[in-house]
């Protein structure tokens, strides 16, 4: 996953796990709609709100890793990033270096960084400390699924961006509280674009798999990312 770091399974073993010891025991559009805030036919405008999510399917040992992207409503502004977690470790505490990143620009500069995965370093981001977050993924992100959005509040997921950015990270029991649970790069991605008021999108559980979730977008669209 290029950093992500997050082995999956484990987080699913985990939950798996609890459970067993406490118990006992729509139509994908593919086609031009690809690009958000365009008139479509679904009936969305070019004043609507719009999201996407970036996939790298083979990060995290194939277990997917996913970044997200939201246009300022109205215009051709969007605000995208992702958590990489280029220590691997499955609990970062809040405030350590978890990788977080974000930027703004058109939604041509949002695909081309993306597709590059020629960030944060090209964009002038930096690790706690100042080391550049290598641009070079094994895993670069290669699909993408966006949608329109007749609501919209950029306000709040600039707010959650923030959170996101200072929560730590975190796969399996946290060792503040003894609670089993998850801050990882699904999170991130699912509150910011939750906090924006995204529709038709799908919750993201604690147990679930980045590659299984974006397979219930199924009112986006889903393209493959390519170098532009």
């Amino acid at each position: 996953m290029g950093g992500w770091g997050r082995k999956r399974a484990f987080r699913w073993a985990l939950v798996a796990g609890a459970v067993a010891a406490v118990a006992a025991c729509g139509p994908v559009d593919t086609g031009a709609a690809a690009r958000p805030g365009a008139t479509r036919a679904h009936g969305t405008s070019v004043a609507s709100g719009g999201a996407c999510v970036f996939v790298k399917p083979d990060g995290a040992q194939k277990f997917g890793h996913v970044g997200w992207g939201f246009r300022i409503t109205g215009t051709d502004r969007w605000v995208y990033g992702a958590v990489e977690n280029p220590s691997n470790a499955l609990y970062t505490p809040p405030g350590g270096d978890i990788g977080a990143w974000h930027a703004e620009g058109t939604y041509a500069r949002m695909f081309g960084d993306m597709s590059r995965d020629a960030l944060p370093q090209a964009l002038g981001f930096a690790r706690a400390g100042g080391t550049p977050i290598p641009g070079k993924s094994t895993h670069p992100y290669s699909r993408y699924r966006c949608t329109d959005s007749s609501t919209s509040d950029v306000k709040a997921a600039r707010a959650m961006i923030r959170t996101v950015e200072e929560r730590g990270f975190l796969v399996g029991v946290d060792p503040q509280t003894g609670d089993l649970g998850s801050r990882d790069c699904l999170d991130a991605t699912y509150d910011v674009l939750r906090a924006y008021r995204t529709r038709h999108l799908t919750p993201a559980y604690p147990t679930e798999i980045p590659n299984m979730w974006v397979e219930t977008l199924v009112l986006w669209s889903d393209s493959a990312l390519k170098p532009r």
